[in-house]
């Protein structure tokens, strides 16, 4: 039989050997000591897995997969096979935790019954583990939040992604139990994807004590920051969308989005309809857009729910038509208009290719090469002789200037 224990520490490893022993000892030396330690390596190629089983420590338990299966594998069996405790902590392996953290975190939800997860804020370390001073960088004080109410961070991060920081969090583990685990096929928003679902059933908490030292990887090699992530981010914003749609009565979908009320009838309404609207008067980001028109589409193609918005809002299929010439979700125009740009600009090379001017200059070009090559003793001879004359037309120019 499993032992119980108040937490389960869940951290996940890959190829962190550098900051790995930093991450495990700060667990370890946590003033709150009612935990176990469950480490899940990523099938590592460095000497990851050699300093997890290093430790003699009674409270890890330590797993590594065969092959790379990403985090969210590993988590979702922590969670799911293994972890014995009330609440859940995640860690990664190149980031640090104070000693306080769990004492702190532990105490607060044992206070707050009524919340489901609590973050902390946290401090932002190079990859040396200095204190990032670059006020510009992105992560500078992204974790810097006020607390709102889970509508408000439902709208928060419908409109502007994520802003917790996941390995601060400390959480029920009834909320996997309701909310399900980390859904595979999302390497970047897994953990947004978590916090909107958690956000549709439980309120959140984060505490203004900077209790993770959070490391910003040198070149972008953050999973969040790595330049590749543009690429999948919209594909995998779109799958936290749909979380949205489980707003199942008006009430809630008027705190979520109060640009929904219009849409909110006495005798009746339809929840698609609002939020795919409330979708396209927001518009964060075209994926956004996107996702608005798909559930206007849904419903238009739907006959009983046509028929009804059409009685309550007067919107037919004309006016989707209409409305979807407005939102350029895939940039056609932006891709036109630069197409245009790119055709003018070869147009004026090619003027300028055949005109006379540019095959003088091309002519000189050629005799400059010929009669004096580049680091020849007649080249430095010849810029020798023409600097009075350069000097000359310099200050022509600037006396010019000065008339002006």
């Amino acid at each position: 039989m499993t032992e119980k224990v108040r937490v389960s520490v869940i951290l996940t490893s890959y190829n962190h050997a550098k900051y790995l022993k930093e991450a495990i000892d700060s667990v370890l030396n946590q003033t709150f000591s009612d935990f176990e330690l469950i480490i899940w390596d990523d099938a590592s190629t460095d000497e990851s897995w050699q300093i997890i089983t290093s430790y003699s420590d009674g409270r890890i338990k330590s797993f590594r997969n065969d092959v790379q299966k990403r985090a969210a594998f590993g988590v979702n069996k922590a969670i799911s096979e293994i972890a014995a405790g009330e609440y859940v902590a995640l860690h990664h392996s190149d980031d640090v935790w104070e000693p306080q953290k769990l004492e702190t975190q532990v105490a607060f939800l044992d206070a707050h019954p009524e919340v489901g997860a609590v973050f902390t804020n946290a401090l932002i370390i190079t990859e040396n583990g200095d204190l990032l001073k670059n006020r510009a960088h992105a992560y500078y004080k992204i974790f810097d939040q006020p607390n709102r109410t889970r509508q408000e961070w439902l709208r928060h991060f419908f409109c502007h992604g994520n802003a917790l920081c996941h390995p601060s969090v400390l959480i029920r583990k009834i909320c996997y139990a309701e909310g399900e685990l980390y859904r595979s096929g999302l390497g970047l928003l897994a953990d947004l994807d978590m916090w909107v679902r958690v956000c549709l059933k439980h309120d959140i908490f984060i505490l203004p004590e900077k209790l993770v030292r959070y490391r910003v990887r040198a070149n972008g090699t953050n999973a969040s920051t790595d330049p590749t992530t543009r690429i999948r981010r919209p594909f995998e914003f779109l799958q936290v969308l749909n979380n949205y749609r489980k707003i199942v009565t008006p009430d809630e979908l008027m705190k979520v989005f109060p640009v929904a009320e219009k849409y909110i009838k006495p005798e009746d309404c339809d929840l698609g309809f609002a939020l795919g609207m409330a979708a396209l008067e927001l518009k964060p980001y075209k994926v956004t857009e996107l996702f608005g028109l798909t559930l206007l589409f849904e419903a238009l193609n739907d006959p009983g729910r046509a028929r009804v918005i059409d009685h309550l809002y007067g919107f037919t299929n004309q006016d989707f038509v209409s409305l979807n010439r407005e939102h350029d979700v895939f940039s056609v125009q932006a891709f036109t208009e630069q197409e245009a740009h790119v055709e003018e600009l070869s147009r004026r090379l090619s003027e300028i290719d055949h005109s006379q001017a540019w095959k003088f200059v091309i002519l000189l070009r050629r005799m400059r090469l010929r009669f004096l090559p580049p680091g020849s003793t007649r080249e430095k001879f010849a810029r020798v002789l023409l600097q009075p004359v350069l000097r000359y037309i310099q200050g022509e120019s600037q006396r010019a200037q000065s008339r002006k």
